[in-house]
């Protein structure tokens, strides 16, 4: 047994997406006068620039004329007074012609340095980064309006992110993320929430997240995928809160620039807001913890959840509990128990089992006189619901591509584990969950949901490692497909300790032979079989 008690835990979201280019800072060069490139020092993409660096030099019929103007300008100041003052408002117009052109300030004054007219003139950099497009060739001519270079400022990127339609509530602007590549192993990142897509994608159900992250040593490069978790503290009222900003003032902007005092924002100037201010709690202090038990407690059935409650030594009661969200190993409880109440955590299917067979009210009904059929909505002891014959059928597909994927991964074959992913999500696509009554088809909508979205993970993974992460998060829905719906055939959990730097993994298999899908040939026998499915 257990005491639920009050205690600020923590939602744990995962997340994946992807490494991408900050918008903000990237630099479109375009064409803003007629000519041609005659020298390219910059003839590749990726090539490092810095600031002021010259890129190309470019002949231009119109350059020509420019300086022109700029020697006839000195002449008129050399004149009387009246002439010396038209020569003032020419050199004048001739220098917001080359700035409007997006030369420098000096390149007037270096063609007077020159004291003649050059036929070539330098672009240079506007910005230090990488040059990640380059749409021209020497030679080639250009006219007003093309795009010639782009240049990434690659010190800042964006981490491009789903999130799940029921992840949603727990996101705030400029809440803490941590996050992992593939590409650095081990090493971890941090990054603030920048912006929530405020339209839900309708086909993957989730929204797309952004963060700001700081990236001066250049090891997050744009397309790499990212694992990232946010840890979502929450008060009893649901308050959100984040100890990070306690104290501090942040950009409304910029969610990367936070000051221990108010201020200005490095980037863009503007002032500083109190965290406080963006509609989550900074400390817990004046807050209420929730009411929360171990996750093991509650019997879960369809919607309805039971614990049993110690009233005496050796003697236990059936409560039916109203959950809240699952956080670190609890549940939060919203209704049913007190502070203080001592629950069953390890036993309760025992307990139940038992009262089943002497008739009595157990967590099967709501009553002990319940024949009104709400047995058959609330589920059995194993979990499952009561599914029409059509709908198993439908999911033997499901359980066939998933397994399919397994045993390809595990023989490191990632082209058909790209074909399995194809058919698991043509096979969700096909399972109909309108026949379901209400309380499954509650379920299947939000599996079916996690299902495909991990699924599309799977197939268009750039490769095996990334598949296999994918893979990790596809399995935990399939357990949860297998518990609340059921299977044709046995299915055993599998467990790898030493999967994802020793953080561990699961997977299921439709045999005991265990094949490890996340080492395939180096370690496929690496380990532990942890017995069928709802028995273990």
């Amino acid at each position: 047994t257990a005491v639920a008690a009050r205690r600020f835990v923590a939602v744990e979201v995962r997340l994946f997406g992807k490494v991408g280019h900050n918008e903000i800072t990237m630099s479109h060069i375009t064409a803003r006068f007629p000519g041609r490139i005659d020298r390219l020092f910059v003839n590749y993409t990726g090539m490092s620039v810095a600031k002021g660096d010259k890129i190309a030099e470019v002949y231009g019929p119109e350059l020509l004329v420019a300086q022109q103007e700029v020697f006839q300008a000195l002449k008129l100041k050399q004149g009387g007074a009246g002439l010396g003052e038209v020569g003032e408002r020419t050199l004048a117009s001739v220098r917001e012609k080359f700035r409007y052109w997006g030369f420098p300030d000096t390149e007037v004054d270096d063609i007077i340095a020159r004291g003649e007219v050059s036929q070539r003139l330098t672009i240079r950099a506007p910005i230090s980064g990488i040059v990640v497009e380059k749409n021209v060739v020497e030679g080639r001519y250009f006219d007003i309006g093309d795009a010639l270079f782009t240049i990434s400022d690659l010190r800042t990127v964006w981490i491009n992110l789903d999130a799940f339609e029921i992840d949603i509530p727990w996101l705030r602007y400029g809440q803490e993320v941590r996050f992992e590549t593939d590409a650095s192993p081990g090493r971890v990142y941090k990054g603030r929430v920048a912006f929530i897509q405020p339209v839900l994608d309708e086909t993957s159900r989730t929204v797309k997240v952004r963060l700001n992250a700081e990236n001066l040593d250049g090891s997050l490069r744009p397309g790499t995928f990212v694992r990232a978790v946010l840890r979502a503290r929450f008060a009893d009222d649901g308050t959100l809160i984040e100890p990070s900003l306690s104290g501090k003032w942040i950009s409304p902007m910029h969610p990367e620039i936070v000051k221990d005092k108010p201020g200005k924002c490095d980037i863009c100037g503007v002032d500083l807001v109190d965290a406080a201010s963006l509609g989550m709690a900074v400390t817990e202090r004046g807050f209420r913890a929730p009411l929360v038990i171990p996750e093991s407690a509650p019997l879960l059935a369809g919607r309805r959840a039971v614990v049993y409650v110690e009233t005496g030594k050796g003697v236990y009661e059936g409560r039916e509990v109203v959950l809240g969200p699952k956080a670190g190993g609890h549940y939060v409880v919203k209704s049913g128990l007190e502070e203080g109440d001592r629950v069953v955590v390890k036993g309760a299917f025992k307990i139940d089992s038992s009262l089943q067979l002497l008739a009595r009210p157990s967590m099967m009904s709501q009553d002990g006189n319940d024949e009104s059929g709400a047995n058959d909505r609330a589920g059995s002891a194993t979990l499952m619901h009561s599914v029409p014959r059509e709908f198993a059928e439908s999911l033997r597909a499901v359980h066939n591509a998933y397994f399919t994927l397994q045993k390809s991964l595990a023989g490191d074959d990632f082209a058909n584990s790209a074909a399995a992913a194809r058919e698991l999500v043509q096979a969700l696509d096909g399972a109909d969950g309108g026949v379901l009554d209400a309380y499954a088809s509650e379920d299947w909508d939000e599996l079916g949901r996690r299902l495909r979205f991990s699924a599309l993970r799977v197939r268009d993974s750039g490769d095996i490692a990334d598949a296999r992460a994918a893979f990790l998060d596809l399995s935990a829905a399939m357990e949860l497909l297998v518990l609340k719906f059921g299977s044709d055939r046995k299915v055993y959990k599998m467990h790898c300790p030493m999967a994802f730097d020793d953080k561990g993994a699961d997977w299921l298999q439709d045999d005991e032979h265990l094949l490890n899908p996340y080492y395939g040939a180096v370690m496929l026998r690496c380990g532990v079989n942890k017995g069928e499915l709802g028995t273990e």
